[in-house]
């Protein structure tokens, strides 16, 4: 059972960097709980609270430029009804047609209720190697 929810949560996982690269805010916000917190980059060391702040790049809108998105290494943690997927995400894409790869460390808490997961909490940093 802990592998087909740790495929099920890696999945998941997927679909909301897929929907962040393709600026998809319907099912960012379908995944996310609307209390999400999280510490990022661009929240220069602020604790961010709701959706509201992530939105914003939301409406910037996505690229049309090729781009693709990779959890590399990924590790989930079930405890319980609370999940933890760690990983290190490439983001790979073409700025006039040179490759440009980023990466990031990522921790991301997943929280089941009423039997569906939902994305509660991240810690996202520049990769550091």
């Amino acid at each position: 059972m802990a592998e087909s929810q740790s495929e099920e949560l890696l999945a998941l996982n997927q679909r909301l960097l897929n929907s962040i690269a393709e600026a998809d805010w319907a099912t960012y916000r379908e995944l996310c709980d609307p209390t999400l917190t999280c510490f990022e980059p661009e929240a220069k060391g602020q604790l961010v609270h709701g959706l509201a702040f992530h939105e914003f790049f939301f409406q910037l809108g996505a690229t049309n430029a090729p781009r693709h998105t990779t959890m590399a290494s990924p590790h989930v943690r079930i405890l319980g009804d609370v999940a933890i997927v760690a990983y290190v995400r490439l983001n790979q894409r073409a700025t006039a047609n040179v490759p440009v790869i980023s990466a990031f460390e990522e921790t991301r808490i997943w929280h089941r209720r009423d039997g569906r997961w939902r994305h509660v909490h991240f810690h996202r940093s520049t990769a550091t190697a």
